[in-house]
């Protein structure tokens, strides 16, 4: 370890150079290419700006301060959904929001309001809100092509899919099996640019649905080229987004190239993902700004595109649909995450639901329960 470089080695094989992993502010870890020394660091993409002043402020939902309120509804049986979800499982943090303010909070030993967490794919959902607030600013429509350099040759098939195919994980595109193996770009040192948008095209855009890392990587590798500024697209999910509604306890990882994996990469706390969940309660607006389209809520909480067979949730826009269980209103919708990591969020209630977790193999929370449990306790 180089503190100094802020680097970590690692030597697996006594025949190969070591691996080398560089940290960088806000922007998080990155594995560097396979022979890179420790030096290489200095050349990684840095973030150049730094939040300003108002995310500082101390009143929720900017700060912590007067975050809290009573529960509306019955708060034994609230406390009980909760003692119930930290009895059974690996449960690391519960937040409820009812009415813009948080109404239960609790932690496991060890974790706390400031500790972020491994997002795993709820960066996704990430991701898709991001591709909201660039569609409101004009850079990118989701309806049309997704701008991934690599598919602009005369006659590429892949031209035709837009990055709503993407976002609803519709491409066509080939995918070993659910999720598709993205080892190449976490662990083995490529960038997403390298090993992401060469994959064939296997059916017809829009047709069929398949869950994968590429999707979402692709959409953020078309975003990318939209903003056409490396820096800027650097700052992007932190000036445009996080920093705007106070989501300063998250952090998006990149490749060494500067593309964001937003498949997965993200670190987040309970307390940030329910504030990206107000967004959407509040239809893309915060403190008066439009962030999202609108009509952006509905679009991605809407099965426009095929549907995951078989599946207990339907498939929106990087968003699943928890619509299917009693006691959960058709309007529910949610981000989640290997783990055990959710934000649902009900705009009809009024309410955003977060659970974060380490659960192991074998050992799901069973979300729909949970946020039929929490709902009944609430008004």
């Amino acid at each position: 370890m180089d503190e100094a470089s802020t680097t970590v080695s690692v030597s697996f094989d006594p025949a190969l150079p070591p691996r080398v992993a560089a940290w960088r502010p806000w922007l998080g870890c990155t594995g560097l290419p396979i022979g890179a020394d420790p030096a290489s660091a200095a050349n990684l993409p840095t973030l150049s700006v730094s939040p300003p002043q108002f995310v500082r402020a101390p009143d929720w939902p900017y700060g912590d301060v007067g975050a809290e309120a009573k529960p509306k509804g019955d708060a034994k049986a609230l406390t009980a959904a909760i003692d119930d979800a930290f009895a059974k499982t690996s449960t690391t943090g519960v937040v409820i929001v009812q009415r813009g303010r948080i109404v239960a909070e609790r932690y496991a030993e060890g974790f706390g309001r400031h500790v972020p967490q491994r997002t795993w794919s709820a960066a996704k959902s990430i991701a898709g809100t991001l591709i909201g607030v660039a569609a409101h600013k004009g850079l990118i429509d989701p309806a049309k092509p997704a701008p991934v350099p690599e598919w602009q040759t005369p006659g590429d098939p892949r031209a035709a899919i837009t990055t709503d195919d993407l976002l609803r994980m519709a491409s066509g595109l080939h995918s070993d099996f659910a999720g598709n193996r993205t080892d190449a770009v976490y662990f083995g040192g490529t960038h997403v640019g390298e090993n992401v948008p060469g994959q064939a095209l296997e059916a017809k855009p829009g047709t069929r649905f398949r869950y994968a890392n590429n999707d979402t990587l692709l959409a953020a590798y078309g975003l990318r080229a939209a903003i056409g500024d490396d820096a800027k697209y650097a700052a992007f999910p932190f000036t445009e987004l996080f920093w705007k509604i106070g989501m300063t306890h998250t952090f998006a990882e990149t490749d060494w190239r500067g593309n964001f994996i937003l498949s997965s990469q993200v670190w987040s706390t309970a307390r940030d993902f329910a504030r990206l969940g107000l967004l959407y309660l509040n239809d893309g607006v915060w403190n008066g700004e439009r962030l999202l389209p609108e009509g952006w809520v509905r679009y991605v909480s809407t099965p426009a595109g095929p549907q995951p067979a078989g599946a207990p949730f339907g498939y929106g826009a990087t968003f699943w649909l928890v619509n299917r269980t009693d006691g959960i209103p058709g309007d529910t919708f949610a981000a989640f995450g290997n783990r055990g990591q959710f934000i649902v969020i009900v705009p009809s209630r009024d309410t955003v639901i977060v659970r974060r977790g380490e659960d192991h193999a074998g050992d799901g929370f069973e979300i729909a329960p949970f946020a039929a449990a929490v709902l009944k306790a609430l008004k």
